[in-house]
């Protein structure tokens, strides 16, 4: 066992956290506050460990915050129908037509890369997002090192400081989880509470 291997992969988060962009996640919170007033719809794109993150996200927002959102990832008959008939590039942008994608949704991105065409990486992603702004639809992201191509074209896009650069994939997917948690806790876009604090609650305050 690697001695203070723990300690370290701690203090890293510790780090990272003290130096997430405050103003970047600000700036979700009010593209996605605004997304709900217009009834729009929230698509969440990612691929491994982030399209895990996608489909525990798409809960959190549809429950807590009264979103409408979507995760393609989580109907894996059409994905690798898609996959196996049209290619892996194209399988989100062409997800997103069938769902009748237009200006008033939104893009979700999580990804540690955040997708890069040149180097053939998370090219689905890339594909999506050109479909995007090309419908003049909004992006949002949460993404490692440089942020790819999503921090290029997104309105609000947090990057998750590339502070140990031999773990940048575990480090990017747990402050995914992080700043999520934090967007539908925050009091301008949650709507239902959380069932262990009201059960909370109620406790402290008695009989209603």
């Amino acid at each position: 066992m690697k001695s203070g291997f723990v300690q370290q992969h701690l203090g890293e988060a510790a780090r990272i956290l003290r130096r997430l962009d405050v103003g970047a996640i600000e700036k979700m919170v009010r593209q996605l506050a605004a997304l709900r007033r217009r009834g729009g719809r929230l698509f969440l794109l990612g691929v491994g460990g982030s399209a895990a993150n996608c489909s525990h996200a798409v809960n959190d927002f549809r429950k807590l915050c009264g979103i409408e959102a979507y995760a393609p990832t989580d109907n894996v008959s059409e994905l690798t129908a898609r996959i196996n008939d049209e290619g892996w590039a194209g399988v989100f942008a062409e997800w997103l037509k069938a769902s009748r994608f237009n200006k008033n949704d939104m893009l979700f991105i999580m990804s540690v890369g955040g997708g890069d065409a040149e180097k053939n990486v998370s090219p689905n992603l890339v594909e999506a997002l050109k479909l995007a702004r090309q419908l003049g639809a909004g992006v949002v992201g949460i993404v490692g090192r440089d942020g790819g191509y999503t921090a290029k074209v997104a309105d609000a896009c947090v990057i998750v400081p590339p502070l140990a650069p031999q773990a940048i994939t575990p480090h990017t997917e747990a402050f995914q989880a992080v700043v999520w948690h934090l967007l539908v806790s925050h009091p301008a876009l949650k709507v239902q509470a959380t069932k262990w604090e009201s059960v909370a609650a109620g406790r402290k305050g008695g009989k209603s």
